[in-house]
C-alpha cells in the first residue's frame, strides 16, 4: 500500500481480465508512479487464472465488479482517492514521463486528455494504423481507450462516468467529454500491444472496427455489436 496518507494527485485504474500473462510486468512498470504518491487500482471482471492474485502484491487496490470495462473503470473511480483518475488497458504501457505530463496538462487547465499511441507488434502496417488513430482522435477530440484517458474527478463526475455498455464505452465517454472542453492530446506516446491484430490480420481487424463504429453512430444496439465481435455481454 501507497505509506502516504495525504490525497495521491494520479489515481490509475486498470480494468482486467484473464490477464495473468501480462499484468506483473504493467504493474512493476507503473511502481515509480506509486513511489512519487500515485495510487494504483485493479478491477477485475471475474478472472479464471491468477491476475488477482499476482495484482495483490504490486496495486494499492485490487477489487472486483462485474465484467465490463465500463462497469469496471467506474467501480474503480469510485474508490478512487486522486483527483486526477488514468484509465489504462492492462496491454498499454505507458511512458515514464505521463504523470508529469498529465500534472502539467491539469496545470495548463485541462479537464481531460489522453496521449498518442503506438502500435506494438510484428504486422507490417501498424506504424500506419497509430497514426491514424493519433491524427484522427486530434481532428474529432474523441479519444480510445488504448490511448490512456485521463480526467480530473470533476469532469469525470459531471458527464457521469463511463456508461455501462459492452462496447464503444470510451466512444461515448470522451463525447460527453468533449462537450465540456476539447481534450488535451499529448504527444508523448503509449505503447498498447498489437495482439488482435496479429490475430486477425491487419486488413479484417481495421474493417471490422470501421464498420462496427459506423453502425454504432447510426444507432445500432452496442450488446448486439459486442456478440459480433465476439464479447459476450454480460447477462443482467
Amino acid at each position: 500500500m501507497n505509506a502516504s496518507s495525504e490525497m495521491p494527485k494520479l489515481s490509475i485504474i486498470i480494468p482486467v481480465f484473464n490477464e495473468a500473462s501480462g499484468i506483473t510486468q504493467l504493474l512493476e512498470r507503473l511502481q515509480p508512479c506509486r513511489a512519487q504518491g500515485g495510487e494504483i487500482i485493479v478491477v477485475d471482471g471475474g478472472s479464471s487464472d491468477d491476475t488477482v492474485r499476482l495484482a495483490a502484491r504490486l496495486a494499492d487496490r485490487v477489487i472486483a465488479s462485474p465484467k465490463g470495462r465500463g462497469c469496471q473503470m467506474n467501480a474503480g473511480a469510485a474508490l478512487a482517492r486522486g483527483h486526477v483518475l488514468l484509465f489504462l488497458h492492462a496491454d498499454t504501457e505507458l511512458p515514464p514521463s505521463a504523470p508529469r505530463l498529465i500534472e502539467q496538462a491539469i496545470n495548463r487547465g485541462e479537464s481531460w486528455g489522453r496521449f498518442d499511441v503506438r502500435i506494438d507488434g510484428t504486422v507490417t502496417g501498424l506504424g500506419m494504423v497509430a497514426f491514424m488513430m493519433n491524427w484522427r482522435s486530434r481532428l474529432s477530440g474523441i479519444a480510445t481507450g488504448d490511448q490512456a484517458i485521463f480526467v480530473t474527478r470533476e469532469a469525470f463526475k459531471q458527464v457521469g462516468g463511463f456508461p455501462d455498455i459492452p462496447l464503444m464505452e470510451d466512444i461515448v465517454f470522451s463525447r460527453q467529454l468533449r462537450a465540456l472542453s476539447r481534450p488535451a492530446c499529448l504527444r508523448e506516446r503509449v505503447t498498447t500491444s498489437g495482439r488482435r491484430w496479429e490475430k486477425h490480420g491487419l486488413l479484417r481487424t481495421m474493417l471490422t472496427m470501421w464498420q462496427l463504429r459506423l453502425r454504432f453512430f447510426f444507432g445500432a444496439n452496442p450488446h448486439d455489436l459486442a456478440r459480433e465481435y465476439g464479447y459476450a455481454p454480460r447477462q443482467s
